[in-house]
């Protein structure tokens, strides 16, 4: 009777942890518009963008269903995240941060002459980069009937798996 109830006990645990966690994503992009995002247009989103990366590298779209400045706060501080998508007014506020990785190697800066800022960092001289992808009229987010007006994709520095977070920025930065 006890080796039962343990088997039960165990395989409830395990079912557990495989329904709650699972495998982490490769890239993980977190996507916050001024006024929220619905989770059924994640979804579109995400699963477009899974057919247009393949298999690797895995990728998860994470979205907040309203705007919250301190959930941003959060999700930026945590470094769990390797692309955000937020508001233009978020995306030159965090400039200020020197936060962001250049996209200069990946994509060509005259393609997103907006997404060209220039970042003091402390001890060197001010330059400018691309740093973020605008998404308005971007062929991802119109394939799935978004506009993308007023939203920035950018890679944070702190983001986990650099290299590939780098091959999804330049898929969503297509033409």
């Amino acid at each position: 009777m006890k080796a039962k109830w343990l088997f039960v006990v165990m395989l409830g645990m395990i079912l557990m942890l495989t329904a709650c966690g699972g495998p982490k994503p490769d890239v993980s992009v977190f996507m916050m518009g001024p006024n929220g995002f619905p989770s059924e247009a994640a979804e579109k989103l995400e699963v477009s963008l899974k057919s247009k990366v393949g298999e690797i590298p895995t990728v998860k779209l994470n979205t907040s269903p309203i705007f919250s400045l301190e959930k941003m706060i959060v999700e930026l501080a945590a470094g769990g995240n390797g692309i955000f998508i937020l508001g233009e007014e978020q995306f030159k506020g965090l400039s200020n941060q020197a936060g962001f990785v250049s996209l200069d190697n990946i994509i060509n800066p005259k393609d997103y002459p907006d997404g060209v800022i220039e970042i003091k960092e402390e001890g060197k001289a001010a330059e400018k980069h691309l740093y973020g992808i605008p998404l308005n009229g971007n062929k991802w987010m119109k394939e799935q009937g978004f506009e993308g007006k007023g939203l920035f994709a950018f890679i944070p520095q702190n983001a986990p798996k650099m290299d590939e977070a780098m091959k999804v920025m330049q898929i969503i930065a297509q033409k």
